[in-house]
């Protein structure tokens, strides 16, 4: 099933199997993209929403000099644009970072899932908030992090959200970015990112190596990037992350 990893069982609110299977019902059409290619523009309107069911997707806005501003990072199992279904257009652009297939769902559709069945609508509506408390956590990871926080806080918050889609085991994932794109999406260059990985790597914390990420002790991790999963609403017994994750005082 296509929506296998939309709020999976690990999360605080999951999908019934009917549930899950009205929503793959809905599915028109799934589309496979290639790496680097934009999906959906700013201020196109829509008349569907995007359901991400392999690869990474970016959200993005571009400055006047066409320099790109990352502003959230999709993984399989995430609605990418589930707040499209009210707003019609965004305000950014969607891009694939790597080779990715979504569904798509038109919004007549979601109409249907709304009045027949709200507790579907509601637990559609968690989705969009957590995409929210994600945005909360990006802004406190650039605003108050230093070089080394936001990368090992970006890679905790990945693991955790791999975990809950079945993509990781809490200690090895792969991740499909290169450093260049983690330079973009910690607010960094890529010389500091090669020094930030370097470090990581030396104090044991974490090995990004050839698209794959290892972290031996997550939770060794998780204070240093100043991380606490709470955000995300994922069952903590199954993060690695559920002991403290505060710098003793």
């Amino acid at each position: 099933m296509f929506t296998d990893r939309f709020l999976r069982y690990k999360r605080g609110v999951s999908l019934s199997l009917e549930e899950r299977a009205r929503l793959e019902a809905s599915i028109t059409e799934v589309q496979t993209l290639d790496p680097r290619k934009i999906v959906i523009r700013a201020g196109r309107e829509l008349d569907h929403s995007t359901l991400l069911v392999e690869g990474i997707l970016s959200r993005y806005i571009d400055d006047r000099k066409g320099l790109r501003q990352l502003v959230a990072v999709h993984v399989p199992g995430d609605f990418v644009d589930l707040h499209a279904y009210p707003l019609k257009v965004l305000d950014h652009d969607v891009a694939t970072m790597t080779a990715a297939t979504v569904a798509i769902i038109p919004h007549a559709e979601l109409d249907a899932i709304i009045a027949e069945r709200p507790q579907l609508g509601r637990k559609l509506w968690f989705s969009t908030l957590i995409d929210a408390a994600i945005h909360r956590a990006w802004l406190f990871r650039l605003g108050r992090l230093d070089a080394m926080g936001r990368v090992a806080h970006f890679l905790c918050e990945t693991n955790a959200r791999l975990i809950s889609a079945d993509l990781s085991d809490g200690h090895r994932f792969a991740l499909g970015l290169t450093q260049t794109d983690l330079a973009e999406i910690c607010g960094l260059t890529n010389i500091h990112v090669n020094r930030v990985l370097r470090q990581l790597r030396e104090e044991g914390l974490c090995v990004f190596r050839s698209s794959l990420v290892e972290i031996p002790d997550p939770k060794r991790l998780a204070v240093r990037g100043q991380f606490d999963p709470a955000y995300l609403y994922i069952d903590e017994t199954q993060t690695h992350f559920h002991e403290s994750t505060k710098a003793p005082s």
